[in-house]
C-alpha cells in the first residue's frame, strides 16, 4: 500500500491533516470520515482498496488527533457543531480540488455522524455512505449490555465536564469536553435535539440523496437498531442498506476489524456509486 500524501488545511484555529491517496481513480471523490479517536493512518487499507476501484479516495484526520492539530486540551470548545464545520471546509475543498466529480462523504462511527451533521446544516454531498454508524441510544443495545453502555457513556461524559476534557481512558482517544457531552446526549436522547436547532432539524427530514448504510457482523458498539435510530432521522433519503459480514470479509469483524479487511466491502461500494459519475 502506497504512503498517503498530507495536505494540511487551517480553519477555525486548528490545522486539519488530509491525507490523499497518490493514484487516484477517475471515479467520484470520497472522503472517509474516521471513528472516535481513531487516526487516518488506519484506514489506509480502505483507502487503497477505494483507489484501487477507480475512487479519489481522502481520509482525514478529525480535529486535534493523528496529524491534526492542536490536541484536545482543556476548555477546548470543540463540539459536535465545531466537528461538522471542519467536514464542512474539508468537503468544499476536495470539490475545488476534484472539479465537477461527485463528492461521497464515508463515514465510520463517529465520521458517519458527522457527515450527517454537514448534511443537517446545509452542507452538501452526492451520496452518504455509512459503515458502522449510528446513534448510540441507549434503548437501542440488548437487556443489560445496553444498561451497562448508557452507565459508561454518561459516565465518560461526567468525567469529561468534571476535568474539562475527556483522558482518554480505554476509550476513544483524548477528546475536548463538548464533544463527549455531545456524544452523551445522542445516546441519553437517540436524537440531535441538543446539537441541531428545528430548522436544522427539519432540513435533514427532508433530504432525498442517496445513503447507502452498511451494518457490520459482530458490531456491539453499533448494532443494526442503533443505525435505524440514526435513519429515521432521514425519512426522505433514498436509503440502501447492506450488511458486511465474515463470510464475504473472508475473517472475523467487528466496529474496527472491519477497516482492516475492508477490500470487498470497498468493491461493493465503488460498484453501488458508479451510478454518481
Amino acid at each position: 500500500m502506497p504512503s498517503l500524501e498530507v495536505q494540511h488545511i487551517r480553519h477555525d484555529g486548528q490545522v486539519l491533516a488530509l491525507h490523499h491517496h497518490p493514484e487516484p481513480g477517475d471515479g467520484p471523490a470520497v472522503l472517509v470520515l474516521p471513528a472516535m479517536g481513531a487516526p487516518a493512518g488506519y484506514y489506509t487499507p480502505l483507502v487503497s482498496a477505494l483507489a484501487g476501484c477507480g475512487l479519489a479516495p481522502s481520509v482525514l484526520d478529525l480535529r486535534g488527533h493523528g496529524a491534526s492539530t492542536p490536541p484536545p486540551a482543556r476548555g477546548d470548545r470543540t463540539d459536535y457543531r465545531a466537528l461538522s464545520d471542519d467536514v464542512s471546509r474539508v468537503i468544499d475543498h476536495i470539490r475545488s480540488r476534484h472539479g465537477g466529480r461527485p463528492v461521497v462523504a464515508l463515514g465510520h462511527s463517529l465520521g458517519g455522524q458527522l457527515a450527517v451533521l454537514h448534511l443537517a446544516r446545509g452542507g452538501a454531498l452526492d451520496a452518504l455512505v455509512l459503515v458502522a454508524v449510528g446513534l448510540p441510544y441507549w434503548r437501542s443495545y440488548r437487556g443489560v449490555f445496553g444498561v451497562g453502555a448508557a452507565i459508561a457513556v454518561q459516565g465518560i461524559g461526567a468525567v469529561a465536564q468534571v476535568g474539562r476534557v475527556w483522558p482518554g481512558w480505554g476509550f476513544g482517544g483524548r477528546q475536548a469536553a463538548g464533544t463527549m457531552r455531545d456524544w452523551a446526549r445522542t445516546a441519553r436522547t437517540g436524537t440531535y435535539l441538543a446539537v441541531l436547532d428545528d430548522d436544522e432539524s427539519r432540513h435533514l427530514a427532508q433530504l432525498s440523496l442517496p445513503v447507502l448504510a452498511v451494518d457490520v457482523e459482530h458490531d456491539r458498539f453499533t448494532p443494526p437498531p442503533t443505525t435505524t435510530q440514526l435513519l429515521r432521522l432521514l425519512p426522505s433519503a433514498e436509503v440502501t442498506r447492506w450488511t458486511y459480514t465474515d463470510a464475504h470479509a473472508g475473517t472475523r469483524l467487528d466496529h474496527m476489524r472491519w477497516v482492516r479487511a475492508s477490500g470487498p466491502l470497498a468493491q461493493d461500494v465503488a460498484a453501488h456509486l458508479q451510478q454518481l459519475r
